[in-house]
C-alpha cells in the first residue's frame, strides 16, 4: 500500500531525528512544539506548519528539501528485505528464477 505525503513526510523527519541521534522529547523541545504534537507528525497523523517545518530543519541541520527526498532516504537490512518481499510478492516462476540467479552472482 502506497503512503501518504503526510507519512513519508513523518517517516522522513524521524528518520533525520535519528540519524541525529535525538529522542522526540529533545527535538520538540529544540523546535518548541509539544512532544505529542511531534509524535503525530512522524506518524503521518499530522502535518506540521511550514514555520514548524522550518524549525524541525534548523534543529536537524537540514535543508527543507531535505524532508522531500523520499526515495534517497537510507533503509535498514529490514526494511530493504521487506521491500524486496514486496517486489517479488506477485512475480511469476521465471521471473523469480532470474532474481535468484542475479541475487547468487551479486552476493556469492
Amino acid at each position: 500500500m502506497k503512503q501518504s505525503t503526510k507519512e513519508l513526510l513523518g517517516v522522513r523527519i524521524q528518520e533525520l531525528r535519528k540519524l541525529r541521534k535525538l529522542t522526540q522529547a529533545q527535538l520538540s523541545q529544540k523546535v518548541d512544539i509539544d512532544a505529542k504534537h511531534l509524535s503525530r507528525i512522524e506518524v503521518g497523523n499530522s502535518f506540521p506548519s511550514l514555520e514548524t517545518l522550518d524549525k524541525i530543519a534548523n534543529a536537524l541541520k537540514v535543508e527543507l528539501q531535505a524532508f522531500f527526498e523520499f526515495d534517497r532516504k537510507e533503509k535498514s537490512a529490514r526494511e530493504l528485505k521487506k521491500v524486496v518481499t514486496e517486489l517479488l510478492k506477485d512475480t511469476d516462476k521465471d521471473k523469480l528464477m532470474l532474481v535468484v540467479n542475479v541475487l547468487k552472482v551479486l552476493v556469492g
